[in-house]
């Protein structure tokens, strides 16, 4: 890489995908070849949490560097997502992809957005492939593509979805990298939400049916009895289907044709000659149950929302320029720091997300950052609120609980609930504390919610101008 030409960015973000989800956390059960090579060549982080464990709220906090109390997306985006009736959930928020495109680089999109107003080429962007909302079937989703002059062509994908968001991205950065300026290229799957299945080339199910993985303590989640908070729909856990064995089998093959594709994007990078000057970032918006804690989906997947850290908790492999090789660090990370982030490891002016709560972890990826210590990260879906340190796990839902207090040294797989032990009333104490004022620096006053009125059943209004615009969606559509 020349000095004067700063590194390239491809940030891969995949959907409902937790951090056990892949080849090496999975011992092997998820088969990611590619995605085990790019871990080869960089850095893994462990212990990378999303923020809010669903996705539009999760995605939003992933690009702003914002909590959802600040950026005012509370849950999955259930509304209009193109026309003149679609709303642009961020509207007037800064985001690292402005801030990479107001840098210098060509900025392209490739997949799901899910954050309002899909058929427009939001600001910082040069390309804009993008589907119309969040979850679709594999086959046949409705895709919209903006230009700058504000034209939008708008039609069915022909075809298997990943396959068309990979060859979208290949062919965003084959034009991209004999261009002077260097180039970002966010690639968004949809991979592997449901659907599950039928819906995935077969090669890619067939050797993961049967399979199952284990949880922190040891027990295969098949065998875990179901959870007394299980959010279900027409008699099935909200994020399944009626035969809970195939779709697990066509989760991780959606996983495997996912990793299938990033090897491609990841040829194409080498045929191009900008491999070595690319920083590759693999993350997920957030995690996922498929059994763990006898639920099937993530933060939604109960009622009352789930802080658990197979929701929470993601996978980050990060390779290229700037990032050590065969790294593995379980420092506490949070997608909220990411912003920050990319604007260091590219050079960029970072100023406009200094006054939010990320950090930089660039010296962590970079290995010349010993461990970062008393950190905590934060977490948020609605009323439900988490904060977590090396050791210690609160989650509190306002305004009546129930509450949950873990010591994750001695009880990782979140199964004793302390929070009403008197021997722990001091640390649950100084936790409550402490969440409460962050919370307090960091939402924003017509933004925030502080009432469980968010029950994962989908935002249909944007918080635009005040907490009186906005109506959640209602929990009376589950069953339970």
């Amino acid at each position: 890489m020349s000095e004067q030409r700063r590194p390239n960015v491809v940030m891969i973000v995949s959907d409902d995908q937790g951090a056990w989800a892949w080849g090496r956390p999975s011992g092997g059960v998820v088969e990611t070849p590619h995605l085990d090579a790019l871990a080869g060549r960089g850095t893994v982080l462990d212990r990378f949490f999303c923020v809010s464990p669903v996705c539009s709220p999760a995605r939003a906090s992933l690009f702003t560097g914002r909590p959802p109390s600040w950026h005012g997306v509370h849950d999955w985006l259930k509304t209009i997502n193109a026309g003149p009736e679609s709303v642009d959930f961020l509207a007037g928020q800064d985001l690292v992809t402005e801030a990479l495109g107001d840098a210098g680089y060509r900025v392209g999109l490739s997949g799901k957005w899910h954050l309002g107003a899909s058929d427009v080429m939001r600001p910082g962007f040069s390309h804009w492939f993008a589907l119309d909302g969040g979850g679709t079937p594999y086959d046949g989703g409705l895709f919209h593509r903006a230009r700058p002059d504000g034209s939008v062509e708008s039609g069915r994908i022909e075809g298997y979805v990943t396959d068309t968001i990979a060859d979208d991205a290949i062919g965003f950065i084959t034009d991209s990298a004999g261009r002077d300026e260097p180039f970002c290229s966010l690639v968004t799957f949809t991979a592997p939400h449901s659907p599950w299945t039928g819906q995935h080339p077969e090669p890619y199910v067939a050797p993961h049916r049967g399979r199952d993985v284990t949880g922190p303590d040891g027990v295969p989640v098949s065998q875990e009895p179901p959870h007394p908070w299980l959010a279900t729909r027409g008699g099935h856990p909200n994020a399944s289907e009626a035969d809970p064995d195939e779709a697990k089998a066509g989760y991780f093959g959606a996983i495997a044709a996912m990793d299938a594709a990033v090897g491609r994007i990841l040829d194409t990078l080498q045929r191009q000659g900008v491999l070595d000057d690319t920083i590759v970032v693999f993350t997920s918006d957030n995690g996922f149950n498929v059994g763990h804690h006898g639920l099937w989906g993530k933060g939604n997947g109960s009622w009352p929302l789930n802080m658990y850290d197979s929701s929470v908790l993601v996978p980050f492999l990060a390779a290229g320029p700037g990032i050590a090789r065969g790294q593995s660090r379980t420092d506490l990370v949070s997608a909220y720091d990411v912003a920050e982030t990319l604007c260091e490891l590219t050079g960029t002016d970072a100023s406009r997300f200094a006054d939010g709560p990320g950090q930089s972890f660039a010296g962590l990826l970079s290995g010349s950052e010993g461990a970062r210590g008393d950190v905590v990260v934060h977490d948020e879906y609605g009323g439900t609120r988490m904060v977590r340190t090396e050791r210690w796990k609160y989650v509190h839902r306002t305004p009546d609980g129930p509450h949950e207090l873990y010591d994750l040294v001695a009880d990782p797989a979140e199964r004793r609930n302390l929070v009403d032990e008197a021997e722990h009333a001091a640390i649950r104490d100084q936790l409550a504390t402490q969440l409460t004022d962050w919370v307090e620096a960091h939402a924003h006053p017509q933004r925030r919610i502080d009432a469980e009125v968010v029950s994962g059943s989908g935002q249909v209004t944007a918080m635009v101008p005040g907490p009186g615009e906005f109506s959640p969606g209602l929990y009376d559509q589950w069953d339970h």
